[in-house]
Formats: C-alpha cells, sequence, structure tokens
C-alpha cells in the first residue's frame, strides 16, 4: 500500500447508508453517446464502465426515463424492458471489481429539439421560454433552440410516474440506486428555479411550489428503493443551458434542507465553477449546505486531488466527483493512490463520437510505460 493510500482522506473507505465504498472518490455522471439510435447499452459501455470501477461509487451517465426526455444523440434510455435487460451486463461488469453503481434519471425538458422525437412534438418545460444561446446538436445537425410547450398541471403526474417506472427498471437491473438529474438546466432544475419557472399554478411561483415537482419524484421513486437508495443532483452555481436566477442561494439552501428531511442517499452538489458560473453573487460552497442537509454531500466540478482532499478532511464533503479527469485516465483512482501523472485531457471532438475512440482507448499508466 502507498503511503499516500495510507494517510488519504480520499481513499478511506466510506459506508453509504450500509453499501460501502473502498474509497471517497465518485465518477461523476457524464453524457456520452456510445448506446446507438436505440439508445440500448452494449458491451463497448460495460469495457467503458469496467476501466473505471476502481472509482468507491459510480454514477452512470444521464439516461432518459422516455422518448419524451431524449435531447442528446445516442445516449442510453431506461424507459424499455429492453433497455434495462442490457443494463444488467453494465452493472455486473462493475460488480465484479466490488463497486456499486448508480443510474442517473434524466429529463432533458427545452435542452431538446422537435427532431429527437417528433412524435412527442416540441420540448416541454414548465413555461414557454427558449434557451438563449446559439443551437442545439440533434439527429440532424446544429439546430436553432426551439421556444419549448409549457406543461399542463394534469402533465406533470405523468412525467413523476415516468420517473417511477425508470426506477423500477432500473431496480431490476441490478443498480444500487439512482441520482436523480436536477442540475445543469435541464427539466426538473427548470421548474426549481425562478428563471425559468414562470407558472401561476401549485407548480410555479412560490419557492415551496416550484419544488414541489422534485418532492414528488422523490417520494415516488423512494417508494420503489427506499430514500436510501436515491440521491440528487443539484447546481446551484451553473449558468449550462443559459441557467441562473437571482434567488439561487435562497432557493438551493431551501431545497437542500427540504431534501435533508426526505433521508436520501446523498446530495451531489456542482460546487466548483469549471463547468460556468452565473455571477448572481458569491458562489454557493459546501459549507452552507452541510448546514442545512444532514446526509452525505459530494461535491463535484474542478477538483484536484488536493482540493478534494481538503473537502474531505474539513467535513464539507463526504466523497467527490471527478468527470472529466476519468475520460482520459480510466485508472484515476490508482493514479491518484499512487502519484502517477494523469494522461493528458481528451479532445472535446471526441467526447461525442459513437465509437471507441475517445472513450475506451486511453492507456492506463502501467500501458502508458510499457509495462
Amino acid at each position: 500500500m502507498s503511503e499516500t493510500r495510507k494517510t488519504s482522506f480520499l481513499f478511506s473507505p466510506f459506508d453509504l447508508h450500509g453499501l460501502p465504498l473502498k474509497n471517497r472518490l465518485a465518477m461523476a455522471p457524464m453524457t456520452r453517446s456510445r448506446a446507438g439510435k436505440e439508445r440500448l447499452p452494449n458491451s463497448l459501455m460495460a469495457e467503458y464502465y469496467l476501466q473505471r470501477a476502481s472509482a468507491g461509487l459510480i454514477i452512470t451517465e444521464g439516461t432518459v426515463i422516455s422518448t419524451q426526455a431524449i435531447g442528446w444523440p445516442n445516449t442510453p434510455g431506461i424507459y424499455s424492458n429492453e433497455q434495462a435487460q442490457t443494463w444488467k451486463m453494465v452493472v455486473d461488469a462493475v460488480h465484479s471489481k466490488g463497486t456499486p453503481i448508480s443510474l442517473q434519471l434524466w429529463h432533458t425538458g427545452r435542452a431538446s429539439h422537435t427532431s429527437f422525437h417528433e412524435k412527442d412534438g416540441l420540448p416541454v418545460a414548465p413555461s414557454a421560454l427558449k434557451i438563449d444561446r446559439d443551437s442545439i446538436h440533434t439527429p440532424t445537425g446544429k439546430q436553432p433552440y426551439e421556444t419549448p410547450r409549457a406543461l399542463e398541471t394534469e402533465e406533470v403526474s405523468g412525467i413523476v410516474d415516468d420517473y417511477r417506472r425508470a426506477a423500477e427498471r432500473a431496480k431490476s437491473a441490478g443498480f444500487d440506486g439512482v441520482e436523480i438529474h436536477a442540475a445543469n438546466g435541464y427539466l426538473i432544475d427548470e421548474f426549481l428555479q425562478s428563471k425559468t419557472n414562470h407558472r401561476t399554478d401549485r407548480y410555479g411561483g412560490r419557492l415551496e411550489n416550484r419544488y414541489r415537482f422534485l418532492d414528488e419524484i422523490v417520494s415516488s421513486i423512494s417508494a420503489v428503493w427506499t430514500s436510501a437508495r436515491v440521491g440528487v443532483h443539484l447546481s446551484p452555481n451553473g449558468n449550462f443551458n443559459d441557467m441562473g436566477s437571482p434567488d439561487f442561494r435562497e432557493a438551493f439552501l431551501y431545497i437542500a434542507k427540504q431534501l435533508s428531511r426526505h433521508k436520501i442517499a446523498y446530495l451531489h452538489i456542482v460546487d466548483g465553477l469549471a463547468f460556468g458560473f452565473h455571477g448572481l453573487g458569491p458562489p454557493m460552497t459546501l459549507k452552507e449546505f452541510r448546514e442545512v442537509f444532514e446526509g452525505p454531500l459530494i461535491g463535484n466540478s474542478g477538483y484536484t486531488q488536493e482540493t478534494a482532499e481538503a473537502a474531505i478532511r474539513q467535513r464539507h464533503a463526504d466523497l467527490i466527483s471527478f468527470g472529466r479527469p476519468f475520460i482520459s485516465s480510466p485508472d484515476l483512482a490508482e493514479r491518484f493512490a499512487n502519484g502517477w501523472p494523469l494522461n493528458p485531457p481528451a479532445d472535446m471532438k471526441v467526447w461525442y463520437s459513437f465509437d471507441e475512440a475517445g472513450y475506451t482507448d486511453f492507456p492506463r499508466y502501467e500501458v502508458s510505460r510499457g509495462e
């Protein structure tokens, strides 16, 4: 055992509500595009996650809960029994290394385009407000963002049911839990934030109403898994997908406090600014969330091994998740533990290709040295 591992907070074990983690290093969910047009997990995806199974916890890429939820080419789904069945090969591969794996449940909301789901029509959102950005990648190339259709009040419960059914399929596939993607300007985040939620019904206006959609999803999924297997992902500082609300601090502290009452598995916070910052006030910190959320906290975005160690040592976080470093260094945990250098960052052009390039073709440290 290396001296780094023996003295490291990052490499100490952690008990996640009875789920043993061998270290505090999590693999963050990252959008990838290797599931094909049918959105079926496959052997290439199993290899990708297996290569990275030295993490203490793996959280999968965003996985769409319905055809309406689709908003990115060739991302996997969990809205059919066939998809659930094929996810099993991924779960089994990761479990063979003794690593728990959680499925991230995703609805892209207004960050989508009609060409992804012509039968479902326009993208949906809490309010008919278009993303103020140049274009979106679609199956037919780059297209301008569309003005989404505002969901009718009676439609919301149907989407909650989509989340519940997706959670049931994830359980049947053998996952250890699920993470609700409520970050980065996708559907749930759009409901939470005043910038994108201009509704006047029971899902809009007051903070309690804007939170209601997420609350119903957590309650519904907890009936499938128990709340101790349900994580939630939030991005209070982010501007991705044209987000950022003047009342962000008040809103996200309220949301975290309510989620604490559910006794969820963990709260996964994009507290770092590497993914973008809206600049509407001082950025929120993990320390702020620690004061209102009683369960495990995971920090994310822009962390190094040193800053991750510090966050855990100071008890601001229980785990730290890494995203982009895991793309180019599949053996990230071993490199951290042994003080080995990381591979050069991957070229973004290959992140979203449809084959092994930029996905499973990065060398482990031993291979890169010819060992």
